[in-house]
């Protein structure tokens, strides 16, 4: 049976929720396969985070990996195309830890490109009218840290992986900042998984960015 790993978040920065971890819990609740989706919400650590994904990349032995998280202030649901081996902490993880200027792994390359089908994956989020584009960088906060690190682990294999950020839930969405519905969210976590397994050559479409 084929195996997807999807995970989320735990909150972070004082903030009650985050809507990846919720939304990869509902995808669970509603999936109907027929392939084994394994979920797991990470803490919002750097250490912790890429330990946990390592130990289920050993455990359940995926071929699809799908890490999510909250990129708060974006209007739309991002599948990243890029992670890059530098972890340059904007505010301290769940742990205090506040790295500056370090590399996710020593000695590992530049960055990596996802090896999901991005582009065809914001065009199936697109078409079910929830707002979707690729992005072009995760950051280098511990979710930039989690995408290098899920594919340095499975860099030449056949295993593919990747990073799709989701706005605020408009249910738990601080004031004033973009969100969608909740129940949107989790339908295009969903799409993300479904086209991830379907899809083995990604979209021939535009998908870049002026900046």
């Amino acid at each position: 049976m084929r195996t997807v790993l999807l995970t989320g978040f735990e909150p972070f920065a004082g903030d009650a929720v985050n809507p990846s971890g919720d939304a990869v819990r509902a995808v669970a609740e509603r999936w109907a396969g027929p392939e084994r989706l394994v979920v797991e919400v990470l803490p919002v650590t750097f250490d912790g985070a890429t330990a946990r994904l390592a130990a289920l990349l050993e455990e359940q032995r995926p071929e699809i990996v799908i890490a999510t998280g909250l990129a708060g202030g974006r209007h739309a649901v991002t599948p990243e195309r890029v992670a890059v081996n530098l972890a340059d902490a904007w505010l301290p993880d769940n742990a205090g830890a506040r790295p500056q200027d370090a590399p996710v792994v020593e000695g590992g390359p530049t960055a990596y490109f996802a090896t999901l089908p991005v582009k065809a994956i914001r065009a199936a989020i697109g078409a079910a009218d929830i707002p979707a584009s690729v992005s072009h960088t995760a950051g280098t906060f511990v979710c930039n840290a989690t995408m290098y690190a899920a594919l340095h682990a499975t860099a030449g294999t056949s295993v593919r992986a990747g990073f799709v950020h989701v706005p605020w839930a408009a249910e738990t969405a601080p004031e004033g900042m973009p969100s969608l519905p909740f129940d949107e969210i989790v339908d295009a976590v969903t799409i993300a998984v479904r086209v991830s397994l379907d899809v083995e050559v990604d979209a021939a479409a535009p998908g870049g960015a002026v900046f």
